[in-house]
């Protein structure tokens, strides 16, 4: 871990308030919230549910490695969802949030090209009514977008251009959404300027998880909390 992030995290999972993670969120968005799931993989990954526990694995701290971790090992995936989505997905167990956010560092460790990705799953109801965000590196209709799963394949609820700069480093990425407003917003390394957003109230509270489409990454440090 690095740290400078270090630091910044043990505050956060320490606090209950936004106002602990000052230097990762602008003034202007911060308002209360509460720690509700923290994991640093450190004791193992029991509060996980993977939908193909055999592209997962956890990686324990050991050596002179302090850090615990989960990671995608397979390309392929067995699970096959109802519509075309993901196949890789890491959602978190007995937890459903509505308006909230969540934190987690990511490190891809695969160069697929243009469609290499991570996805952060959140409103999800069930394996065929969920959002998801698609951090793939080149936008197009099918990667770098905020998508909705709604019984069909998956669809493209924004029309990004940016670029998500992906490299062989760790990245830090925020997803806040509220369920009012239907904001939803990512954040990628910068925490200034959200890299997507876009208003939707289809699904309102739900699970939220973490994976990829079909690439390889290592997750860790993840906190959610729940906004007032």
């Amino acid at each position: 871990m690095r740290p400078l992030f270090a630091n910044v995290l043990s505050a956060a999972l320490a606090a209950s308030t936004l106002s602990a993670y000052s230097s990762l969120v602008s003034a202007e968005d911060a308002r209360p919230a509460k720690v509700v799931f923290q994991d640093d993989f450190e004791n193992g990954d029991d509060k996980w549910e993977y939908l193909d526990p055999k592209t997962w694995k956890l990686n324990t701290p050991s050596g002179e490695s302090k850090n615990g971790s989960i990671e995608i090992t397979e390309r392929k995936s067995e699970y096959t969802p109802p519509t075309r989505s993901p196949g890789h997905v890491a959602l978190v167990k007995d937890l459903e949030v509505g308006s909230f956010e969540i934190q987690f560092r990511v490190r891809s460790t695969l160069d697929t090209g243009n469609h290499r990705d991570c996805c952060v799953f959140f409103g999800y109801q069930d394996s065929a009514h969920f959002y998801y965000v698609h951090l793939g590196a080149k936008p197009d209709p099918h990667s770098g977008q905020i998508m909705i799963v709604n019984d069909a394949p998956r669809l493209a609820l924004t029309t990004n251009e940016k670029l998500t700069p992906w490299d062989n480093d760790w990245h830090n990425v925020l997803l806040r959404r509220d369920v009012e407003s239907g904001k939803i917003e990512i954040y990628f390394d910068d925490m200034e300027t959200p890299h997507m957003s876009v208003v939707d109230k289809t699904f309102g509270a739900g699970r939220v998880g973490l994976g990829s489409f079909d690439d390889l990454n290592e997750f860790d440090d993840v906190v959610v909390r729940e906004m007032d």
